[in-house]
Parts: structure tokens; sequence; C-alpha cells
């Protein structure tokens, strides 16, 4: 499918990717940086993915999220009625889940459901079984646990599952994944859980103190920032995908599952004008912790928890977005000078002293220590926004945001 065909589901741990089509074809557990188990994005169906839908013809289509939530709504239209499809991933309690609810609105529909489980970027095919009312699949140090209150069979290397949605009726389908050595947790109810997610969700956007034009697309916005921060840590995640090309078939295919600290501050930014304080101080502290040691060795991306070594690597057997080779997992970025993420971090820094967070001793001692280094070091060629590959070069970009650093904010601001 094409990418804006695709919308978001998230617990602030992870996401996956939902088509038009009811399926679900990208969804990495249990981080948003492990390997991928539905990964039909970046290949075809064989490479995992999982789909709902109405049997018969679709005559229409239609997607809303349930109001300033991640809980996603798509309606399907056919010649026998209409229902609806929920999609959802609570906020994490301890394993992920994924909730699917198919709801009846008009008529008897027919139903299909199609279930391709490919660990390790689709390359594992699990063994799968029926054990104590669920479907079980276990490849490696993953599982995935299936709860539906439908009958499912194999057929060839797919779960599938034929049923009949009536009008008013709801049918609950509950996906949990716990690594394969450990006993899984009792299934939650998932048709509680959702309004749960829901009122997680609209809890968190009341928090909002933005007023003025384009409210709703700046809240729509502002969810997405929050489901792409990483909950235990506060690192703030560039994008829950990998190797979507900068142009199809082109060789630009980089990982963005990790903490740019450009992107983060840019995204911190829009957070603070809008009143989340909260996440500016999470940042923070996650700032401290990863790049703590010599300012000369910063790095421009860390891992979720503030890892430092994300090294880069190809993936072979998955064919690419459209075509767009090679995949690739990790990002040698993080091997790279970029000077200008100084200026961003201290100017952040500020905006969040500005808005309201607590001091702290210990990152007032950085940013000294970040300026300290920067008054030698921004004469020095980097590998500037763009992140060039190959000799290092001197960017004006670089230049200017290392001013940004060291200049008062009130000059800075123009």
């Amino acid at each position: 499918m094409r990418l804006e065909d695709y919308a978001l589901i998230g617990d602030t741990h992870t996401a996956a990717l939902v088509g038009r089509d009811g399926s679900i074809d990208w969804l990495c557990v249990p981080r948003f940086d492990s390997p991928a188990c539905f990964a039909a994005l970046l290949g075809s169906p064989d490479h995992g993915y999982w789909r709902l839908a109405p049997a018969a013809t679709i005559r229409n289509v239609q997607r809303r999220y349930r109001g300033h939530s991640l809980v996603l709504e798509t309606e399907f239209a056919t010649d026998d009625g209409r229902v609806r499809l929920i999609d959802c991933m609570p906020p994490r309690r301890s394993e992920p889940n994924v909730i699917r609810v198919v709801e009846g609105l008009e008529g008897d529909v027919a139903m299909m459901m199609e279930l391709v489980i490919r660990f390790d970027y689709g390359s594992i095919v699990p063994w799968v079984r029926t054990i104590e009312g669920r479907l079980l699949a276990i490849g490696g140090p993953d599982a995935l646990s299936l709860w539906a209150p439908v009958k499912t069979q194999g057929v060839g290397l797919t779960t599938r599952s034929s049923f009949v949605v009536h009008a008013g009726e709801r049918v609950p389908f509950l996906l949990t994944w716990h690594p394969s050595h450990q006993a899984n947790h009792q299934p939650i109810d998932g048709l509680l859980a959702v309004d749960e997610t829901f009122q997680w969700w609209d809890r968190w956007s009341d928090r909002c103190t933005f007023e003025g034009e384009w409210c709703e697309d700046v809240m729509r916005s502002l969810i997405v920032l929050k489901a792409l921060m990483y909950g235990p840590t506060g690192g703030v995640l560039a994008a829950p995908t990998t190797s979507l090309p900068e142009c199809l078939g082109g060789v630009r295919n980089w990982d963005y599952r990790f903490c740019w600290l450009r992107d983060a501050t840019l995204t911190l930014y829009a957070l603070i004008l809008c009143g989340y304080t909260e996440e500016a101080a999470a940042w923070r502290n996650w700032l401290l912790r990863a790049i703590a040691g010599d300012p000369a060795r910063l790095q421009s991306l860390y891992g979720l928890a503030g890892e430092r070594r994300v090294t880069e690597r190809e993936i072979p057997w998955l064919p690419g977005y459209e075509g767009s080779r090679p995949v690739r997992v990790g990002n040698a970025a993080s091997e790279q000078r970029q000077l200008d993420i100084y200026g961003e971090i201290l100017n952040t820094m500020h905006l969040a002293r500005a808005a309201g967070v607590k001091p702290d001793r210990t990152a007032w001692a950085l940013e000294t220590t970040l300026i300290t280094f920067l008054e030698q070091a921004w004469r020095e060629p980097d590998a500037g926004i763009w992140e060039m590959r190959g000799a290092s070069r001197h960017f004006t970009h670089s230049k200017v945001m290392a001013w940004v650093a060291v200049e008062p904010p009130s000059r800075c601001d123009s």
C-alpha cells in the first residue's frame, strides 16, 4: 500500500502501522527498535502481516481517530452492511498488546482474518499451536499469543478465520507479545482496554494549552509526537520505521528508530510551547544520562535508553518498500560529528527553563561544559545536518547553530 494509506497506533513503547485495507503491515515488539514481527511494509505478505476485513468486495472505506486519541476507527461498507474495525495499543502495563475489535454497524457482514507472524524482520517462521484457548507462536526469543472468540485454522503457513458479524455485535481480538522462555500473563479485557486507552489519551490531550488557528491539526500532531516518546526513558524517537526511501528505488534508506538530538530538540520545543513541560523534563533527564562523558564525543543519535552502539547492517532478504534497497537496521550516522546539535541542545534547555522546568545543577554543568568545548570546536568541519557520508566539510548551518549556543537567547530569537 502507499505510505499515505497507513495510520499509526502505539503505546509509547512501540508502534504499528495499519493500512486502509485493515492490515497491520509493520510492528516491532517489545520496543520501537526491536526486530519486526510484521514486516510486509518492506516486503511482501510472506514477511508478516495481520489483516481483518470484510470477505466480500469493499465499496467504501472511511477512517478517523476517536477524539484526541490514538484509537483508530476504520469503517468498511459492503453490499451486505457496514462494520467498524477498532485498533489500538493500550498504554503499557507490562507486555505489549494489540487490540482489534470488529463491530457490526448494519446488516450481517462476512469477515476474514489472516495472520502471518514472521519474527526477526520476516526471516523466522514460528512454531504455532493452540494451547489453553489461545494461539501461541514461538520463534527464537519471541512469542505472540492470539486470543479470539472465533475459530481459526492453519492454511499453509497462515492462520485464517472466517466469521460473520451482526449489527450491534462486537468481536475482540487480542495479540500479546512476551519472551518465549516466560509464561504469558492472563489476557486483558479487550473491550475495556479500548475505552481505557481512549481515556488515557484524552486526559493527556486535555493538558494542551495551545489556543488559536489550526488547533485540531496542532493537537493531532502533538499526539503523534507523544506516541514517539519512549515512555520508560523519555527519549524522543525520530520515526517508528526503518528503510523508507528518500526517493523510490533509491539507496538512501535509513533506520530512524533512534533518538536524534536534533529531532528531539525540535519535538520538545513544540511540546513546551503547548504546555507539556513534564515531557521536556523527562527528555532532559534522558539527555543527561545519554551524553554523559566527553563532550567531544557527543553523538548525533542514541538508542531509546541512551545506547551508543547502534551498528548499521543490511537485511538482504527484504526487498524494501517499492523495491528500494537495501533495507538497513542501525545507523552509522551515530559515528559522525554534527556540530549543529550543540546549539539545538542548549537552546532547547534554555526554553525548558523559561517554560518552568525545574533547574538542575547537573544540567547547568553540562551546558557550561558544552559551551567551553564549542568555543574551539566550532571552527572544525563536520558531517552537517544532512549527515553527508564521506570527508567532513564546513557547513553554514553548523556554524550558525554553534553561534546560537553561545549567544544570549534574546539575540537568537530573531
